[in-house]
């Protein structure tokens, strides 16, 4: 959030509510806000599809909407695809080098190199980022904003996720459900004890 808005904004109107559903291989995610009540919603699809990210329209929009939509291809690999401010040589896909499953590190033509490897799985997360901001004066700013700041979280977390291949690839679900477990109460005392943190605006 712009320090503009924080600092304008009235007390509890910067509270923001997550639901998300979880249907492998479709995910949701919606976001609204108790003040601005139908005024905002911010709404993420995902279809993994185990491909190189070449199919269109894989959500099935009508043309009147699909023609509206601006397409972003994120390359992992690419450092100067995120913000300077987010780079950490420990989150590098062009230098990290797994040590369980001997992939990376991702080079300039690594995308080519999958599709021409029958022998490594891969698969490409489409999101479909629908933002409503109803607020005059500040809605084409706000929803243009927003729209930068998915796309820079996207970049940042699969980054991530990339180079901390060998600490998840060994999880059974049993794991997983107990590390989502554990990640909710973190959370939950988070919100409870600490300040605000995470990924702000580019002039943040």
């Amino acid at each position: 959030m712009p320090d503009i808005i924080r600092k304008l904004a009235p007390i509890g109107s910067l509270v923001v509510h997550e639901q998300a559903w979880n249907a492998y291989p479709y995910c949701k995610t919606v976001l609204t806000n108790p003040y601005m009540k139908e005024g905002f919603i911010i709404t993420i699809e995902t279809w993994h599809k185990p491909d190189m990210g070449d199919q269109e329209n894989v959500h099935g929009l009508e043309k009147s909407k699909w023609d509206k939509v601006q397409i972003v291809d994120i390359d992992i690999a690419d450092k100067n695809s995120i913000n300077p401010k987010d780079y950490n040589p420990e989150h590098d896909p062009a230098i990290f080098k797994s040590v369980k499953t001997g992939r990376g590190p991702l080079g300039p033509e690594w995308k080519k190199e999958l599709a021409d490897n029958p022998d490594c799985p891969h698969m490409c997360a489409y999101k479909l980022v629908s933002v409503e901001f109803k607020w005059f004066g500040l809605q084409t700013a706000m929803e243009s904003t927003i729209h930068k700041l998915e796309n820079r979280v996207f970049t940042h977390f699969h980054r991530q996720l990339f180079c901390w291949i060998d600490t998840w690839i060994d999880l059974s679900m049993d794991d997983i459900r107990r590390i989502e477990d554990e990640t909710k109460a973190q959370l939950d005392e988070m919100r409870e004890n600490d300040e605000v943190k995470g990924l702000g605006t580019d002039e943040n």
